[in-house]
């Protein structure tokens, strides 16, 4: 193997090493049965991604309440689960597989919030009852009450536990894409007036409040990680300099990995996806003219104040640059995602010097880019079949991974986009 400083190993606050600066990030998988446990398609797909080299995978959302799911197949550990045998087998053997080869395994602990489809449910929660309005398809949300919300907090604490348990060997809060702890951070999505809501502090109170629970839970030895965004994108939303505060107060909660994304349901960032027009007039930032990764440059900020390391996600191609991230000490572990849902092993033959750079196959995968709508087109609906379409087209190949089969690359984003 190179002397590649992305093959150099990691050591966490809490003592925990990661044996290498890469990490699968979280991708929902939607491979769960019925009963919301994982199955033998979990095991077959994180062993691939445990042997793929990355030091550290970070699983799609495990939820917290099986009412509220991102998505159908999510798994769910919510306090129905607790005297279910076989969900926990189950878990141990996920956990089995997905640190078969000396890395690491974190579960990412959720609740969808206002979030959750039509098709999962017509009685989605938030903070407030702000609809989230894309192509009709998420209903009014019910209003938490003061009890759900002490109720969800201790349900992260409680799956922590139960991850720990079973084999995982960590965890992350996620607080990040407008989900349910980012509804309560955004003032857009969060209109209460009680200890939940106005102000920033009240506001993040969930966020710190689900952290303490869960450092409680699992020990101070075990690894803590929060996804939080570095903006949300939307005016009057959860801003840059909001995240900025947040980030100083996670200092004093002995969080070991700072995961940094941005972006909503209305402002998919994360995927590339501009959304609405309402932020059109801001400048873009040099990250999004001139460098692979989104959100480095937001990150650039947040390391300024930040005393726990940090992880960025989205974009990241080649390794020069990866290298040249870590080196400049811009951030301590790289995210990747749509590469491995192809190529499981891009990571070791990335590290090993057989590629320069990850594989990517988002030329073929607009509508705009094959003649079929014209490139120079700003309407919404153009943007959401190329978005939706892609996004199918990497879930399916998420699925023939997990199916023990190769990854289909001609595979068309028509036939992806009404699979999905």
């Amino acid at each position: 193997m190179s002397s590649s400083v992305l093959n150099q190993p990691f050591t966490l606050p809490c003592g925990a090493v990661l044996p290498n600066r890469l990490c699968k990030a979280a991708m929902t998988e939607g491979l769960a049965d019925p009963e919301l446990r994982p199955t033998d398609r979990h095991i077959r797909l994180y062993k691939q991604w445990a042997e793929g080299g990355s030091g550290l995978l970070i699983t799609g959302n495990v939820m917290i309440d099986r009412r509220v799911l991102e998505r159908p197949g999510n798994v769910s550990l919510d306090p129905t689960c607790h005297t279910d045998e076989k969900r926990f087998e189950m878990l141990k053997r996920w956990a089995a597989a997905g640190t078969s080869n000396g890395n690491h395994l974190w579960m990412q602990i959720s609740h969808a919030g206002r979030q959750s489809p039509r098709y999962v449910t017509n009685k989605p929660m938030a903070p407030s009852a702000v609809q989230l309005d894309l192509m009709g398809n998420y209903a009014k949300p019910i209003i938490l009450t003061e009890a759900d919300i002490l109720d969800f907090i201790q349900r992260w604490a409680t799956v922590a536990k139960t991850a720990k348990d079973a084999g995982f060997t960590g965890v992350q809060v996620h607080g990040a894409h407008g989900y349910l702890i980012s509804s309560f951070l955004s003032p857009v999505t969060n209109q209460r007036t009680d200890q939940w809501g106005g102000p920033l502090e009240n506001r993040a109170r969930i966020l710190l409040e689900a952290v303490r629970a869960v450092r409680k839970a699992v020990g101070d030895d075990f690894p803590v990680s929060v996804k939080l965004n570095s903006d949300d994108f939307r005016k009057g939303g959860f801003s840059n300099e909001d995240c900025i505060q947040v980030v100083k107060w996670l200092n004093d909660e002995k969080i070991d990995l700072l995961e940094i994304s941005g972006g909503t349901y209305e402002q998919p960032k994360l995927l590339g996806f501009e959304g609405r027009s309402e932020d059109a007039s801001a400048p873009k930032r040099e990250s999004t003219v001139k460098r692979e990764a989104y959100f480095l440059d937001y990150a650039r900020e947040i390391r300024a104040v930040a005393t726990m390391p940090i992880m960025v996600t989205g974009g990241f191609r080649s390794k020069e640059f990866m290298e040249q991230v870590i080196s400049d000490k811009e951030c301590d572990v790289i995210g990747l995602g749509r590469p491995l849902c192809t190529d499981a092993d891009a990571p070791a033959r990335l590290m090993n010097g057989d590629i320069k750079e990850m594989p990517s196959y988002e030329h073929q995968l607009k509508l705009a880019d094959s003649g079929v709508f014209s490139p120079t087109s700003n309407l919404l609906i153009f943007k959401l079949v190329n978005m939706l379409g892609s996004q199918g087209w990497y879930y399916a190949q998420i699925f023939r991974l997990a199916d023990g089969k190769k990854a289909d690359p001609k595979r068309g984003i028509i036939f992806s986009l009404f699979a999905y």
